[in-house]
C-alpha cells in the first residue's frame, strides 16, 4: 500500500470533514478500483471515532440501466441513496474513471433521467459536510498524457499539499472579490464583463475537494455579457468539448459554438437555468500546472478562472437553478495565451500572475 494513499486517506478525514466522533460518513465510491481507498478510509473513519457506510456505483452498469430507462425509473433508484444521505453528517466522493467516454452512447433522455436522479440528491447533501476525489486511474493518467508513475507523483503531490497555508493566501482575494462590483476579462477570443456586487467570495483549499484550490463567487444572474473563449477541453457528460466560444447579452447564452456544437447547445437548453452562469473562479493550486483533461483537476489550475454554465454553488446564491453544473476553464498563462483581468478598472491579474501586492502570495515562484 502506497504510504502516500494512507496520508490521503488521513488527511480526507481528519481535515477536509473534520470527522467528530459519533459522526456518520457515507464514502461514495465509483469503480471498483476504488476499494484500495475505501478500505483505508473505512479506518481512518474508525479511528476519528465516526462511523463509515460505503455505497459503490459502477459506470459500465450504469450505462446498461440509463439506455432504456424511464425518470420514474431512476428517481426510485436513487430513493434508498437519498434515504442515506439524509441520515449522514458527511460524504467523501471517490471518482475512479476507467473510461471517460463509457455514457457517450447513451441517448439524451436517458442522460436527462440521470440528470434529474442526481439532481434529486443535490437537496440532501446540503448543510453537510463533503469532499470530492478523482482516485488515480490508469485512465486519468492517459487522458493526462502521463505514465502511470509520473501521474501518481503529481497526483499526490496536488492531494497531498498544505491546504491550510493555501487558505491563508487565498483570504485576500476572496475579502477583494467581495468588494468589487465590476469584472472584466480579456484575452484571445475573450472579452467578456459582468457583476459581482454584493456576492459571497468562498476560498476553496481542501474543505469540499480534492485537490483543491479556488475562489469562487457567483455573477449577478443578468450583468454577464461579451464574449469568452475557453481554451482547455472540458469532458461533460462524456463528452469531450473543445475550444468553447460562449456569447452572452444580459446573463444569458445566445450563441455557443464548439467542436460539439449541436451537443453543446442540447446540454444548454437542459432547462430554464442552463444558458446563465452560477460561478465565477479563480484557480490557485500552485502544483496544478498544466492540463490533464480532467475538469475537476483543471479548474484548480493556477493561473486559470472558470465560469460554470448552470446552478449556483452553495454559500453564493444568485438565484440560479438548473440540473447542470458545468465548470468550464480558462487558462491565462503565457503558453496559453496569455490574458488580463480588471476588478472596477484596476489590473489585478496579468497573464497568470496577480499584480496586486496583497494577492502575490498567491503567486507561484
Amino acid at each position: 500500500m502506497d504510504s502516500r494513499m494512507k496520508a490521503l486517506a488521513e488527511q480526507l478525514v481528519r481535515y477536509c470533514i473534520s470527522t467528530k466522533p459519533g459522526e456518520k460518513v457515507l464514502i461514495e465510491a465509483q469503480e471498483a478500483e476504488t476499494t484500495p481507498l475505501v478500505e483505508l478510509l473505512i479506518d481512518a473513519v474508525y479511528e476519528a471515532g465516526g462511523q463509515p457506510f460505503v455505497q459503490y456505483e459502477i459506470a459500465s452498469v450504469n450505462r446498461k440501466l440509463l439506455k432504456r430507462c424511464t425518470e420514474e425509473q431512476q428517481m426510485l433508484q436513487y430513493q434508498g441513496y437519498a434515504e442515506l444521505l439524509k441520515n449522514v453528517d458527511s460524504t467523501i466522493g471517490i471518482r475512479g474513471m476507467i473510461n471517460a467516454s463509457e455514457l457517450s452512447d447513451v441517448p439524451k433522455e436517458g442522460m436527462s433521467c440521470y440528470s434529474s436522479a442526481k439532481a434529486m440528491l443535490r437537496k440532501y447533501r446540503k448543510d453537510k459536510k463533503w469532499v470530492l476525489l478523482r482516485y488515480p486511474t490508469r485512465a486519468l493518467a492517459q487522458l493526462a498524457n502521463m505514465s502511470m508513475e509520473a501521474y501518481e507523483d503529481f497526483y499526490y503531490s496536488v492531494c497531498n499539499l498544505d491546504y491550510a497555508a493555501l487558505k491563508a493566501a487565498a483570504e485576500p482575494l476572496a475579502e477583494l472579490m467581495e468588494k468589487t462590483d465590476k469584472v472584466h476579462i480579456t484575452g484571445p477570443g475573450t472579452d467578456l464583463e459582468f457583476s459581482i456586487r454584493g456576492m459571497n467570495a468562498v476560498p476553496c483549499c481542501g474543505e469540499m475537494n480534492i485537490p483543491d484550490g479556488e475562489v469562487f463567487t457567483a455573477p449577478v444572474k443578468e450583468s454577464v455579457n461579451g464574449t469568452i473563449t475557453f481554451n482547455l477541453p472540458s469532458v461533460f457528460q462524456d463528452i469531450c468539448f473543445e475550444n468553447i466560444k460562449l456569447v452572452f447579452k444580459d446573463g444569458k447564452i445566445i450563441e455557443a459554438v464548439s467542436n460539439h456544437t449541436a451537443d453543446l447547445n442540447r446540454i444548454l437548453d437542459t432547462d430554464e437555468g442552463s444558458r446563465y452562469i452560477g460561478e465565477f473562479a479563480f484557480g490557485i493550486h500552485p502544483n496544478i500546472r498544466k492540463c490533464t483533461n480532467d475538469g475537476s483537476i483543471d479548474e484548480k489550475m493556477w493561473g486559470s478562472i472558470h465560469l460554470t454554465p448552470g446552478n449556483f454553488c452553495e454559500g453564493t446564491d444568485n438565484g440560479n437553478h438548473s440540473k447542470i453544473h458545468w465548470d468550464m476553464v480558462l487558462a491565462q498563462t503565457p503558453e496559453y495565451g496569455g490574458g488580463k483581468i480588471y476588478f472596477d478598472n484596476v489590473l489585478i491579474r496579468e497573464n497568470g500572475r496577480f499584480v496586486l501586492e496583497e494577492l502575490k502570495e498567491l503567486n507561484v515562484q
